[in-house]
């Protein structure tokens, strides 16, 4: 039997992981009852862990010594209403798991599972990183869960790295790996511009900061089409503007958020430049802005060579025809605090549920479950190679 048939035949049980941690979601650094159900798993299967990793984490070994090959699941929910009449639904009312992280932790556990009960397992240690908080950045210390493990060194030693992310919009089983960058850097900005109020019907006696921030998006627009590379791939977007309460009144100033993707990190700090220079342009026109723009994660980074091992042990379990590279997609992961510790490589794994539209952090987001084995399996084979290789 290859791990996939073994992993196939743990399917009620990834089941059952999945939904109960469906039902119970917490937010990230929150994860008391997600990490507790991973540490008592994981004791139950005899598994040497470590509870409290970067606040609720869990960080277990299976082998010893080296190599080492660290495999990496992430934890916690969204603050989303869960829409979805299913008989899993979120039992907290507005939070859910609207990003797969349920699948993810199942997932890892039944890789924990099938490698702890081989025993013929190559040598060396393979470190099962259970991660909190992958959606929150935590203003308070600049950390987000994959950041702070890191700075705790719970990837010290690792000579690779793998993870797996469910993908709502892909078949089901469809294993992708793309080479080099595969998830953009996430970066916002704040910004406030500042004119004079004044009677709508008089706008002469002020400065309407609603015109000056049509001067200033039309700049903002113009980046990526005016004043970078076209085939450069980034991307800046405005996702919020607020102004005024009423009709006959110009207001004081205009609030705009946004956020900004890159993959390389000259392209990162020139279009922070020309952000700050599109919001210049209030003071040209007389008013004034402030503008704040806060750095997310880096730009998740997959070594070739293992994405390459990836899709070859995906090819062996479950064909060509469903195994491929797949694109690099704007979205963010803080993953990449983990691949700039270790060669590493995260696979999107198709998990499309029905012909509806359910993406990512959106109320009705859910998976086919049958996606579950597949992850388990490719990661499970992933992990022996990658110690079959660095062992020698």
């Amino acid at each position: 039997m290859t791990l996939l048939d073994k992993a196939k035949d743990m399917q009620e049980q990834l089941v059952a992981w999945r939904r109960d941690i469906h039902m119970h979601p917490e937010l990230g650094f929150e994860e008391q009852r997600t990490s507790r159900l991973v540490a008592d798993s994981l004791r139950e299967m005899g598994i040497e862990i470590e509870v409290g990793v970067a606040e609720t984490g869990v960080v277990a070994r299976i082998g010893e010594g080296r190599p080492a090959v660290g495999i990496r699941a992430d934890m916690d929910a969204l603050p989303i209403q869960e829409a979805n009449d299913v008989p899993y639904k979120s039992q907290t009312p507005g939070l859910m798991h609207a990003c797969g992280h349920d699948a993810h932790t199942s997932m890892l556990l039944g890789v924990a599972k099938l490698l702890n009960d081989m025993p013929d397992r190559p040598a060396g240690e393979i470190r099962l990183l259970f991660q909190p908080s992958e959606e929150k950045w935590r203003p308070s210390d600049g950390h987000s869960g994959g950041s702070l493990m890191v700075e705790q060194k719970a990837l010290d030693g690792l000579d690779a790295v793998i993870a797996c992310h469910v993908s709502s919009g892909s078949p089901v089983g469809l294993v992708e790996v793309c080479d080099g960058f595969s998830l953009a850097a996430p970066d916002t900005f704040e910004a406030k511009i500042i004119g004079e109020g004044t009677h709508g019907a008089a706008p002469h006696n002020g400065l309407d900061p609603i015109w000056l921030q049509a001067q200033v998006v039309n700049a903002l627009q113009a980046i990526r089409s005016r004043r970078r590379d076209p085939t450069e791939r980034s991307v800046v977007t405005i996702g919020s503007i607020h102004a005024g309460i009423a009709p006959n009144v110009i207001p004081n100033e205009v609030l705009i958020t946004g956020t900004i993707r890159t993959f390389e990190q000259a392209a990162r700090e020139d279009i922070h430049r020309l952000v700050e220079e599109a919001f210049a342009l209030a003071r040209h026109f007389g008013g004034d802005y402030e503008l704040s723009i806060s750095t997310g994660y880096p730009a998740l980074y997959n070594d070739p060579g293992v994405a390459a091992l990836m899709r070859s042990v995906s090819s062996d379990l479950v064909g060509e025809a469903h195994t491929g590279e797949g694109a690099p997609i704007m979205a963010g992961e803080d993953f990449a605090f983990m691949t700039q510790q270790a060669p590493g490589a995260m696979m999107r794994l198709g998990a499309q549920l029905d012909e509806h539209n359910r993406p990512h952090h959106s109320p009705i987001f859910d998976i086919h479950e049958d996606c579950m084995p597949v992850g388990v399996g490719v990661m499970a084979e992933s992990a022996l190679r990658l110690l079959r290789q660095h062992g020698g």
